[in-house]
């Protein structure tokens, strides 16, 4: 009988861990992890969305600023001591700088008014702070994360701060990518100034105005998008660090308030103060509902821009034809040749999901319950991801459609001329009923008004002229399309 010598894999090497305790019990969590027990069960507590905490960076750096600027305050008034202080700052300074950006996995819709994401900040810095000073991962004794990171703090007054001040990072650039988005369409009017079209009201011929007046209607949009979203800034700096749990300052020495605002406006540049009410500011989410209206508004005014533009491409036979977006990829898998504005549809998904944004936010904001609004995460995630969207939807829109528009000058002109609507320029010489008369006319008989008023009044040839030019009608209140720089 032959021996069966079938060789056993050896088992895979087992990761190394190492045991916390918590007020529930003990659990082990990977030793080469900066977290700690109570990230561990938040990773395991929280499975639904499957996004981390870690790919909203502005979130963690502004923690971690926040947290920097409360060590600085605790030291300061004595309740820390430097060696301890100055390793906490300095954890801070790394993670603010985008080290150990992989240590912060809890999933966003967490709940406990993120208190999961609070713990994993202090749990990280307190451990990266251990290995500053000398000190082992877990050794808590020197380091804790409630008692010095969290020191005169809690999750309700740090988070809120947190989302604040990411809010503020995250704005920014929308802002730019706006301003840019508007010099572009600045730029497309310059070039169609003295560019005659037709202009069109619940999609009807209306009356003559140019391709430049149309573009610096949409830069204009932008231009007040951009002044709402500065006057965000200081809503958005009204932070209440030092209230704790519920507004009344437990836990925290009372000059710890004034300190720590004092401390992260140095550190941050921006205009930070204190709530005036510290128990209304830990239910109030004025500064959030104020941030997803101005977002949500501009949202509005680019599918205004989008969906104009696909309207003023379409055809090219048997549609407006005023302009061409440019093309970017085929069309259709069956129809040859044809060519979809597929950069004004992707910025319309994206308002969209803009527009499903302010729904969250506000179901959000209006569940806080006594003295607590326990739904900062949903609205901080729902916030960044809608900001984070729109600019680059906005960058997207500016860079592959807007500066290679091609516009067609001469089907513009040919639109004006013909306009039915133009006889309006009549009223004042020949009244209403005789000038809707010859529009009609004009209408039944495919000819232009110029035509027909020729034919049915009295006005001399120069004065119909001077009545009817396109471009004289479109300029009635001087405007000329320029951006003033």
């Amino acid at each position: 009988m032959t021996n069966d010598t079938t060789t056993v894999p050896a088992a895979p090497h087992a990761q190394a861990m190492r045991t916390e305790h918590d007020c529930i019990g003990t659990m082990d969590v990977p030793a080469n992890a900066y977290w700690g027990i109570h990230t561990q069960r938040a990773i395991g507590n929280f499975t639904v969305s499957g996004i981390s905490d870690m790919q909203h960076p502005q979130m963690i750096r502004a923690y971690a600023t926040v947290k920097r600027a409360c060590a600085e305050a605790n030291e300061e008034l004595g309740l820390l001591d430097h060696e301890r202080a100055r390793a906490i700052a300095a954890a801070c300074l790394e993670i603010e700088g985008g080290a150990l950006a992989d240590q912060f996995p809890v999933d966003v819709l967490q709940g406990g008014a993120g208190t999961s994401l609070n713990m994993n900040v202090n749990e990280v810095i307190a451990n990266r702070a251990l290995e500053i000073a000398g000190h082992a991962k877990g050794d808590y004794g020197y380091i804790h994360p409630n008692d010095h990171v969290n020191h005169s703090q809690s999750t309700n007054d740090t988070y809120p701060a947190a989302c604040k001040i990411a809010l503020v990072d995250a704005l920014g650039p929308m802002a730019e990518e706006t301003r840019k988005l508007a010099r572009a369409f600045h730029d497309l009017a310059d070039r169609h100034a003295n560019d005659v079209t037709i202009g069109r009201t619940q999609l009807q011929d209306a009356v003559p105005m140019t391709f430049g007046q149309e573009f610096h209607a949409f830069a204009s949009f932008l231009k007040t998008d951009i002044a709402e979203l500065e006057a965000l800034v200081p809503q958005l700096t009204v932070l209440n660090l030092g209230a704790t749990a519920i507004g009344t300052g437990i836990c925290a020495d009372l000059r710890f308030r004034n300190a720590a605002t004092e401390h992260l406006a140095r550190i941050t540049g921006l205009p930070i103060r204190a709530a005036s009410d510290p128990i209304a500011s830990v239910t109030d989410m004025s500064a959030y509902i104020a941030v997803s209206q101005t977002v949500k508004n501009l949202a509005i005014h680019l599918k205004k821009a989008a969906d104009d533009l696909r309207l003023l491409n379409s055809g090219p036979h048997a549609g407006f034809n005023d302009l061409t977006v440019p093309a970017r990829q085929a069309g259709s898998s069956i129809m040859p040749g044809k060519v979809n504005p597929v950069i004004p549809e992707c910025v319309d998904q994206c308002c969209f999901m803009v527009f499903g944004m302010d729904t969250t936010v506000t179901w959000a904001a209006s569940e806080g319950q006594l003295q607590l609004n326990a739904f900062d995460p949903v609205m901080a995630h729902a916030l960044l991801e809608g900001i984070g969207v729109l600019t680059r939807a906005m960058a997207m829109f500016r860079e592959r459609c807007v500066e290679g528009i091609t516009v067609h000058t001469a089907t513009g002109l040919r639109y004006a001329n013909s306009s039915p609507s133009i006889a309006a320029a009549l009223n004042g010489e020949i009244g209403y009923e005789h000038a809707a008369d010859i529009a009609k006319e004009a209408m039944e008989t495919n000819r232009s008004v110029r035509e027909v008023a020729g034919e049915r009044t009295d006005l001399p040839a120069e004065r119909l002229d001077a009545l009817l030019d396109p471009i004289t009608l479109s300029r009635r209140l001087g405007q000329t399309c320029r951006e003033h720089r």
